[in-house]
């Protein structure tokens, strides 16, 4: 007997190639990240930033976050994550560049915004503010969510490491690299769309 994957299986599984036209996301919806420390919620505005919004839900819906090391985390500053753990899931997005969105909410506490090497640079990596950071504004870093309950988890995710996990490193090896480097990284266990 044959097994037959239809292709939206093959999107949670994670095994449709990365689309540079994500599928548009509704004007609002929630997110549950469940974590290594408990869960948190982000609730996204499409209006906020509509391409960011829809590239996010698109991640979530192929189930990208699951397993993803918070590998970056700046007391007073930003939590930082969004590396795949199997590196070649990553390799799929690594060049999927996706235009900026103009910035229109502030980077306050709790904001979640995607990490960049410049201008139309978003790919996947995310960060959540954790305190009011208005400066990243006229960098172009544009909110398109914030979290809605949970802010103490996230508070609380392991800030030992610092900045000092390598990117590069992670991009190459994966989870396996940050596993046998930085094992008190805090993580995400899964992040789903709420109904």
């Amino acid at each position: 007997m044959k097994l037959r994957l239809f292709p939206v299986f093959l999107v949670f599984l994670g095994f449709l190639p990365a689309c540079s036209h994500a599928p548009q996301a509704p004007p609002t919806f929630r997110v549950q990240f469940d974590t290594s420390k408990g869960p948190f919620v982000v609730e996204v505005h499409r209006d906020w930033s509509p391409k960011g919004a829809d590239r996010f839900y698109d991640l979530i819906q192929r189930r990208f976050y699951d397993e993803n090391r918070f590998f970056r985390v700046v007391p007073n500053f930003v939590i930082q994550w969004g590396i795949h753990g199997d590196p070649q899931f990553q390799l799929k997005w690594q060049d999927k560049n996706l235009a900026d969105d103009p910035v229109k909410e502030t980077n306050r506490r709790g904001t979640i915004a995607y990490a960049t090497s410049g201008p139309n640079t978003r790919t996947t990596q995310l960060f959540i503010n954790l305190k009011d950071n208005p400066q990243l504004e006229k960098r172009g870093f544009s909110p398109f969510g914030e979290v809605v309950g949970g802010m103490n988890v996230v508070n609380d995710i392991y800030p030992g490491y610092g900045q000092t996990p390598d990117q590069d490193q992670i991009q190459l090896h994966g989870n396996e690299y940050l596993q046998k480097r930085f094992q008190q990284l805090d993580y995400v266990k899964a992040a789903r769309v709420e109904q």
